[in-house]
């Protein structure tokens, strides 16, 4: 079903604004840096792979390999956004070169992706530009079969790549929270005591209006950064951790609608069709794009450093999602899951999902600890999705583009299908840790962010 947001009981128009950060994302190319240079073997010692790499198109500045194929490997040192390749052929005014390129982005797979297949001019010794599959690789492979020439040895004097590891999302720094993406949907509550003991709530028509603080604010490159220390107050005397996060408000700032209010909220369409009306929308679509920019390392408690929910979907006393991001200490990367919390009718019991990495149990206990080849690193841009449809809880994890890993729980038996419960999606950071250093935080910049409802 194509999603008509002037469906819903509150009307959802889309400003310039708003299809800026929501659109597809587009890239301008720049030359990345290339870290290293290696071959498979076949190499003249007097003329290796870093060669290729050194800045000088000189012929007595190349890469030399024997025996075709030969393979020419450079290594971005990080997974970036490659569009095109550029080779400077040895002797290229002279002969031409039958190759190909292949891209690889996971150290632990063997399966090279093709992005290119041809045949240099034969016209240049200088440069070459070959428009690339775009591709998300740190690893690129120049394989050469053979040469016009029917000589031996392969020669490269230089290679450039080019693309970009910072897509453009259409967000202006110079604007406040609203002026990129549309708040009149969320309140967000800050760790900041309002007077009673308990964090502040900014409600849907302040945020709408420009709000912005050191908690949640416009960042140098335009997203919508969140940022939540340790020390802190919470939302209510039943949290024990602190937050920044939007909670979503189906009533697009009229007041007249509670919070808590059916029409400020939505359902599952596993509910009495008779009873989907009186809900502000019926199953639901979480889209975002984002980076994890920091997470706490001073504690020892390994189930709370480095950890926290960036997503949920939550109910009246419960939550059908939490989606979590954890780190620890001393790992590259970070490893994504989540947990499915049935409903309290039905004993509120929790089954937890790896989706990168395979860090916990399906009780939810820490099972692996070691640093998750598959998982995302502090900075690298990801997606994440999170839909209902009926029973059918999907969530994905993206690149891209490309999809990294996608779960479907069936919630046939979790008590969803009572219309006296109520959903609301949440998004930003929900600190899972309250034994790290005070001064300890975490942040979390957005650069899409889109609620969806039949």
């Amino acid at each position: 079903m194509i999603f008509n947001p002037c469906n819903l009981k509150f009307c959802k128009p889309l400003s310039c604004s708003i299809l800026l950060a929501m659109a597809s994302c587009g890239v301008s190319a720049e030359t990345l840096n290339i870290q290293s240079a290696s071959d498979w073997g076949g190499a003249h010692n007097s003329y290796p792979a870093s060669n290729a790499i050194d800045g000088s198109t000189d012929w007595s500045s190349r890469w030399a390999a024997q025996n075709a194929p030969v393979n020419l490997v450079l290594d971005l040192g990080s997974v970036q956004n490659v569009q095109d390749v550029a080779i400077a052929w040895g002797k290229g005014e002279e002969q031409t070169y039958k190759f190909e390129i292949r891209a690889l982005a996971d150290e632990s797979s063997s399966n090279w992706d093709k992005v290119y297949y041809g045949y240099s001019s034969g016209s240049t010794s200088g440069f070459e530009t070959y428009d690339v599959t775009d591709v998300q690789a740190r690893w690129i492979r120049i394989k050469v079969f053979e040469n016009s020439a029917q000589s031996v040895w392969t020669n490269i004097t230089e290679v450039e790549i080019s693309g970009n590891d910072s897509p453009d999302y259409g967000l202006d720094p110079n604007l406040p929270p609203s002026g990129n993406f549309d708040l009149l949907d969320w309140y967000v509550s800050i760790p900041v005591d309002e007077g009673d003991g308990y964090a502040t709530s900014i409600k849907e028509n302040a945020l709408d209006a420009g709000y912005e603080d050191q908690f949640f604010y416009t960042g140098s490159d335009g997203g919508l950064v969140f940022y939540t220390p340790v020390e802190g107050v919470t939302t209510s005397s039943g949290t024990k951790y602190v937050r920044t996060e939007l909670r979503e408000m189906l009533r697009r700032g009229d007041t007249s609608y509670s919070t808590s209010g059916k029409d400020n909220n939505w359902a599952f369409s596993s509910i009495p069709s008779s009873e989907q009306a009186d809900f502000g929308g019926i199953d639901g679509t979480l889209n975002a794009t984002l980076a994890i920019n920091h997470v706490t390392t001073t504690t020892s408690n390994t189930e709370q450093v480095g950890r926290i929910v960036i997503g949920q979907i939550h109910a009246e006393k419960n939550e059908p999602i939490r989606l979590y991001y954890h780190k620890l200490p001393g790992n590259d990367k970070g490893a994504i899951y989540f947990a499915h919390e049935t409903s309290k009718s039905t004993g509120g019991d929790e089954t937890w999902y790896n989706l990168l990495g395979n860090m916990v149990t399906s009780d939810g206990d820490l099972n692996n600890t070691s640093n998750p080849s598959d998982g995302i690193a502090l900075d690298e841009t990801f997606s994440y999705s999170i839909v209902v449809e009926g029973d059918k809880l999907i969530t994905t994890i993206s690149q891209n583009g490309s999809e990294l890993a996608a779960k479907e729980v069936n919630m046939s038996n979790s008590g969803y299908d009572d219309a006296d419960n109520y959903m609301y999606f949440k998004a930003g950071i929900y600190l899972q840790d309250n034994s790290s250093a005070d001064s300890d935080y975490a942040q979390v910049t957005f650069y899409q962010l889109d609620n969806n409802h039949n």
